[in-house]
């Protein structure tokens, strides 16, 4: 298996939009730009942004320890996701794997592409991958496997022997979507993307760094992998507010690390309060900003925490997830309050 392989012809024969800013390769200082037809009226966002965000690439690479090479942003990790199955699978061909319960977004980006998803669930009680299932079930048209840990809506982190063995063993591409691993005690797997070429690691600032309002995803891959990536993503995917702001929010890390500290010292306080609810059957571990609960009517339990102003998300419909709920770790103040009305039901 070679990454080159995997990807689709006409990706690897594609040659990419040029734009102006990418044409120019000079300074900024002192110069008159006239070259993108650009509005010249000064108002902060009146030019186009850089389509390499290179002072912001090189804050999250710092942050991170993955070079600039390594890193590829997107406009929300769905944007990212969207630009691999593009990248890798062939239309009305090729297919994806997923693990239910999962992100629901794999399975519509893939249908959105018209590729197929093959779905293997993971185990019951435990929520890990069924490792011999998964590789049984792929194929050679299989390009794409989806691994969510932390695991929404689960909330536990995948064993890394199991990752590794589909790393070392999958015949195509393995994405790893760590969309909540600053609430994990488990490490990162951006630590080992030297060791496997398919290994594609994805990340946000709308979780733990609190910029879901920005829009902003992260894929870490090989320069290989990456370099491809560049080639077919919008020139300017990632306007100038959010890449300002950006720079801005990971500048208070400091600030961002205290947030992260009193969000698990809250899911901890309210895994134990959840525990003495009586309809609550059941509270899973949890690795994310969320808890995952077995009830016993999840609808009910839903509508009354509705008519009560307080919103949270009912996964009964998923695989695997009969008479579950989701709720995010909130403030102290609103984690309070949803298990006061809890215990008032």
């Amino acid at each position: 298996m070679t990454i080159q392989n995997l990807i689709r012809p006409s990706i690897k024969a594609l040659k990419p939009y040029s734009s102006a800013r990418d044409e120019f390769k000079g300074g900024t200082e002192n110069l008159i730009f006239l070259d993108a037809n650009e509005n010249p009226f000064e108002n902060g966002v009146n030019r186009y942004p850089d389509p390499k965000q290179g002072k912001l690439k090189a804050l999250i690479s710092q942050i991170k320890d993955v070079p600039t090479e390594h890193i590829l942003l997107g406009n929300g990790s769905d944007e990212v996701l969207d630009l691999l199955i593009r990248m890798f699978c062939e239309p009305n061909k090729d297919n994806i794997l997923i693990l239910p319960p999962t992100y629901g977004m794999y399975e519509v980006l893939a249908n959105v592409n018209a590729v197929e998803t093959i779905k293997i669930n993971l185990s019951e009680e435990t929520f890990q991958p069924k490792t011999a299932a998964v590789l049984a079930a792929a194929n050679a048209n299989s390009k794409l496997l989806f691994l969510c840990s932390p695991n929404n809506p689960s909330g536990n982190s995948f064993e890394a022997s199991s990752i590794e063995f589909l790393l070392k063993n999958f015949k195509g591409i393995v994405i790893i979507d760590e969309a909540y691993i600053d609430f994990s005690k488990e490490e990162s797997w951006l630590s080992r993307l030297s060791e496997f070429p398919n290994l594609v690691v994805t990340q946000t600032l709308s979780k733990a760094f609190g910029m879901a309002g920005i829009r902003l995803g992260m894929c870490f891959a090989s320069e290989e992998i990456i370099a491809t990536l560049n080639k077919i993503k919008p020139p300017y995917n990632i306007n100038e507010l959010t890449q300002a702001k950006a720079i801005e929010g990971l500048s208070e890390m400091a600030l961002i690390n205290l947030q992260i500290a009193c969000l698990l010292d809250e899911r901890e306080d309210l895994i134990k309060a959840l525990e003495e609810v009586y309809f609550i059957k059941k509270v899973y571990p949890s690795d994310a900003n969320f808890v995952m609960v077995k009830v016993d009517d999840a609808n009910k339990r839903y509508q009354q925490l509705i008519e009560n102003g307080i919103v949270i998300r009912n996964r009964t419909t998923q695989p695997l997830c009969e008479n579950c709920l989701r709720l995010t770790v909130g403030t102290k103040e609103e984690n309070q309050r949803l298990v006061e009305n809890f215990k008032r039901l």
